[in-house]
């Protein structure tokens, strides 16, 4: 840096003046002492805190030193590479500097109206005003990038991490049930389907040769039926979708229907001639599956309720669904297949399978319908498969499988996230919850001592119950929503049922 001296005027003011002549370099001073050159005396190094006399000339040839002839001058270094830089003020643009130090602190000149249009024109480039997202400041905590910012250049500091580097913190899921219920004297029959949750919140329980309903909400437990016959069992039950009639299969070939509020048997259907094992509903249809392979459909409405018939499985229909959108029915059966029925008839007037799937390699009775896509369906296979496959039913493609390890007893797939939920049985009686299209596994839920019979799922979605063969029902909390989206979808699913009433009206 230059040194400069402050020199006394006549009325004893301090003033800048142009630059003294520079000492020696550092360097120069090194290699005098080790030449023997005592170098120049002291008096003519100019200590920058004292005060030196010198003439107002505007001459730029340097002044004489004291103390020293005057032969000697001395003259500023010409050789390159010097400690200090000299400014040449005769290059400087002393007026434009003072007209910009005089106008920093001149009131602002621009108007509102060209302010608010340079904020517009900030917000349409960058998507938000920069004047309120500077990360520099000379004082004060620096803040933060507006939400969403993203800086292509990476410069440091200057944002906050990118959604995709951040790491999402998973949900918690307890591994203990939330409730267990006694279930005795269920039947330890794989093929049967013994529990069903209505969207009224009563869970529909079938222990032997009686069906006992649990209210969720109060706690109170009601014994709907008892089959006259000692020998005879419960072999199904399943809830139609308003949740106020429930229908019943029975060992001795009977479809029975119930009306709930008044606790009264309406019907008692009787079209089969073996066990009704499985219960379907599709609005006022009513499809059942039995021990000779048949399924059948029920009319509720009508006295002739037997309306068509379903032959394409050899041995016993065990699993039953028909899809959320009612176009298709799913039936797993013991002869390792899975059909794929459709709603209405052919042209010949009777019903042929749209799909068959044959990859499995044990019996089918986990079966159920993707509530997001209505074509895509999951299916488990039993103790000599042990596969869980997910099918494109429109194509007939398999999209994905994965070994369970343990006979597949039940699926449920979640309405709150990607995922689905299924029930094992011999080595490990567990629940899997597996994560959709990637099948990685989330958890695993362990409590039963026995294999797990069937899945039910309550109406918000939030809690599986497991009836399993150590006659114990387990209620899971494992599908519960944060608050804030519970809220969101209670709002939508709302805003979705006033348009319909608007629509009917």
């Amino acid at each position: 840096m230059a040194q400069f001296v402050f020199e006394t005027d006549l009325h004893g003011l301090l003033k800048l003046d142009t630059p003294i002549p520079n000492a020696p370099p550092a360097r120069w001073q090194r290699k005098a002492k080790e030449s023997g050159d005592p170098g120049p005396s002291p008096a003519a190094i100019v200590s920058p805190m004292k005060p030196i006399n010198r003439s107002h000339s505007s001459s730029k040839t340097p002044s004489r030193t004291p103390g020293k002839s005057g032969s000697k001058i001395q003259n500023t270094p010409t050789k390159a590479g010097g400690d200090r830089y000299i400014p040449n003020r005769s290059t400087m643009q002393m007026d434009m500097a003072n007209f910009l130090l005089t106008k920093e602190n001149d009131p602002a000149e621009e108007s509102p109206t060209k302010k608010e249009q340079q904020k517009a024109w900030a917000v349409n480039l960058n998507g938000f005003d920069i004047e309120e997202a500077k990360i520099l400041r000379l004082s004060g905590k620096p803040q933060n990038a507006p939400e969403g910012y993203q800086n292509n250049l990476k410069v440091l500091y200057s944002q906050k991490m990118t959604p995709g580097s951040s790491r999402k913190n998973g949900r918690y899921i307890s591994s203990m049930p939330d409730r267990i219920l006694d279930a005795p004297e269920i039947r330890n029959d794989y093929y049967l389907n013994l529990i069903d949750w209505s969207s009224q919140n009563f869970l529909a329980v079938a222990l032997d040769n009686s069906v006992y309903l649990w209210n969720h909400t109060t706690g109170e437990i009601i014994q709907l039926l008892q089959m006259e016959h000692p020998d005879d069992y419960i072999s199904s039950v399943s809830w139609i979708k308003e949740g106020n009639y429930l229908a019943v299969g029975t060992s001795n070939a009977e479809v029975q229907l119930w009306d709930i509020q008044q606790q009264k048997r309406l019907r008692n259907m009787t079209s089969h001639s073996s066990r009704v094992g499985s219960l379907s509903w599709n609005s006022y249809i009513l499809s059942s599956g039995a021990r000779t392979g048949h399924i059948h459909h029920h009319d509720v409405r009508v006295a002739e309720h037997h309306v068509a018939t379903l032959a394409g499985h050899t041995q016993e229909v065990c699993g039953l669904k028909w899809s959320l959108d009612g176009r298709y029915l799913a039936s797993g059966g013991n002869d390792n297949l899975v059909n794929i029925w459709p709603c209405t008839q052919g042209d010949s007037g009777d019903f042929a399978p749209v799909q068959t799937f044959t990859q499995h390699q044990g019996a089918v009775k986990a079966v159920a319908w993707c509530p997001w896509q209505s074509n895509v369906l999951a299916t488990g296979g039993g103790t000599s498969d042990r596969h869980i496959r997910i099918w494109n039913v429109c194509s007939g493609t398999c999209l994905s499988a994965v070994d369970a390890h343990s006979q597949v007893c039940s699926i449920l797939w979640s309405t709150n996230y990607k995922e689905f939920i299924s029930g094992h049985g011999f080595a490990q009686n567990q629940l899997v919850i597996w994560k959709y299209p990637t099948m990685a596994k989330v958890t695993e839920l362990r409590g039963h001592t026995a294999r797990v019979l069937n899945l039910t799922m309550s109406p918000d979605g939030a809690t599986v119950a497991s009836a399993a063969a150590d006659e114990t029902l387990r209620l899971w909390r494992c599908f519960e929503m944060d608050p804030i989206k519970k809220k969101e979808k209670e709002k939508a699913n709302s805003a979705k049922s006033s348009i319909i009433h608007q629509g009917i009206r």
